[in-house]
């Protein structure tokens, strides 16, 4: 599918221990693995040929270290807004843990003890989706699984708790765009693009 307008792409950072591990990760500063900062690196060929008028980062160390290796962290403007929904009392914990006490819990759809509601999240990415949109050209933003699941959902006009229906892997490309008028994903958890999706309208890109 090619998109008929501007493009958002999305990175969520590189693989970290606590990724590996499922556990919920905001504010702690955990390091990229081997693999994290292999899978960055690889991003960096793959990007290359873009030309973003925008580079938006979360102002977390894995975020900023994948924007880095990605070969982007000379451009990029670090962002508050793009930081991870915070976890509160949830911090460092599985799913599997916090089910012990609350069967039922996902973040999307019961609450987070000292954390984010999925609204202060929304907020956020509809302000990254108003500034993204008045640039009128292509964007690229290095930031975290959850928030980007809700930037997702916000991009397709749906409520935060939609979030749950993307899965996001780490250091792989996510990119939204439109088709006609309306608001689309075009690919998500590409390693490659199979052609450039920016080839009819920037005539000297190569394929990736």
């Amino acid at each position: 599918m090619r998109s008929s307008g501007p493009q958002i792409v999305l990175v969520r950072h590189g693989e970290t221990e606590w990724s590996k591990n499922g556990r919920h990760t905001s504010y702690s500063e955990i390091p990229l693995t081997t693999e994290g900062e292999r899978q960055a690196a690889a991003l960096k060929p793959k990007l290359s040929n873009w030309d973003f008028k925008m580079v938006l980062c979360s102002p977390y160390k894995r975020a900023r270290r994948t924007c880095e290796l990605a070969g982007l962290s000379d451009r990029a403007e670090i962002t508050d807004d793009l930081t991870e929904w915070h976890y509160g009392d949830y911090e460092g914990i599985t799913t599997k843990e916090i089910r012990e006490k609350d069967p039922n819990w996902t973040v999307f759809t019961h609450p987070t003890p000292n954390g984010d509601t999925a609204e202060q999240v929304a907020a956020r990415c509809d302000r990254v989706i108003a500034r993204a949109k008045a640039v009128g050209d292509d964007v690229v933003l290095f930031a975290h699984g959850h928030v980007l699941r809700v930037l997702i959902a916000r991009w397709l006009e749906l409520a935060p708790i939609e979030g749950r229906h993307f899965v996001l892997q780490t250091g792989m490309l996510n990119i939204l765009g439109y088709e006609h008028e309306s608001t689309v994903v075009v690919s998500l958890n590409a390693e490659s693009f199979r052609n450039d999706p920016r080839r009819d309208s920037h005539p000297h890109s190569t394929r990736h």
